[in-house]
């Protein structure tokens, strides 16, 4: 059964575009205060996996507010999209663009990860930072980002993941579950998001179980990286 965020009659996928429009205006703030920062440096080192491979295309799932993006121009490409099925995440995404002068590097569309509008073999690179949990069919969207890059182009996969090392586990867990859902209900007034958060991370099969669902998909050379004792992870792999 999926983890959904509300008690309604609606798809994992209408629940979850519901959820990121209510949170948008405080979502930035709610990432940097909920992981004291650490995100931003989550990012930069899965986007530094990326210098070597040297993409000019890169596509970015999940987009959201465009956060990714805009730390993935490091990498010095031609373009950047990034697709997003929340209009409130993508609206405040572009302003940031747009404040910036770059709209000619960075281009955020409308669309569903499941269903992405691109033609095959049309990336150098695809990321996703913590958005696979939130797909309403797993596979398919891996389907799907397997569909879109290049041969040999990677996948960089950042997300939520479970620690395991004591104590640092039961300090955690008891944070994500009872203390970050209280703040950011508070701070965003949408209690359901940051409830659904802790449950969808402890749903999402991560480690081993996330590389075997890749392998399967049919990606190449997978491997995970464990960050800041296991609260996320970086997955990789090639096509």
């Amino acid at each position: 059964m999926d983890v959904v965020p509300y008690k309604e009659s609606l798809s994992k996928k209408d629940q979850v575009a519901k959820m990121f429009n209510n949170i948008s205006r405080r979502y930035d703030f709610l990432n940097q205060l909920l992981s004291l920062g650490i995100d931003k440096k989550w990012r930069k080192r899965a986007i530094s996996i990326l210098h070597n491979a040297r993409p000019r295309t890169i596509l970015d799932v999940a987009t959201g507010t465009g956060e990714f993006a805009l730390q993935a121009l490091e990498l010095n490409p031609d373009k950047i999209i990034g697709i997003d099925i929340s209009d409130g995440m993508l609206d405040i995404g572009r302003k940031k663009i747009e404040a910036k002068n770059l709209g000619t590097k960075i281009e955020l569309l409308h669309g569903d990860s499941e269903n992405m509008p691109f033609e095959e073999n049309k990336f150098d690179a695809v990321t996703v930072a913590f958005g696979v949990r939130n797909f309403e069919n797993l596979k398919r969207g891996l389907d799907e980002i397997l569909r879109v890059l290049k041969p040999n182009g990677m996948v960089v996969i950042l997300e939520f993941s479970k620690p395991s090392v004591f104590p640092f586990k039961q300090v955690y867990n008891f944070y994500f579950r009872f203390i970050l859902p209280r703040i950011g209900s508070i701070i965003s007034n949408d209690k359901a998001a940051y409830t659904y958060l802790p449950k969808s991370v402890e749903a999402f099969p991560d480690g081993e179980d996330f590389l075997r669902i890749l392998h399967d998909v049919g990606f190449k050379s997978t491997k995970c990286s464990s960050l800041t004792f296991g609260i996320s992870s970086i997955y990789i792999g090639t096509k």
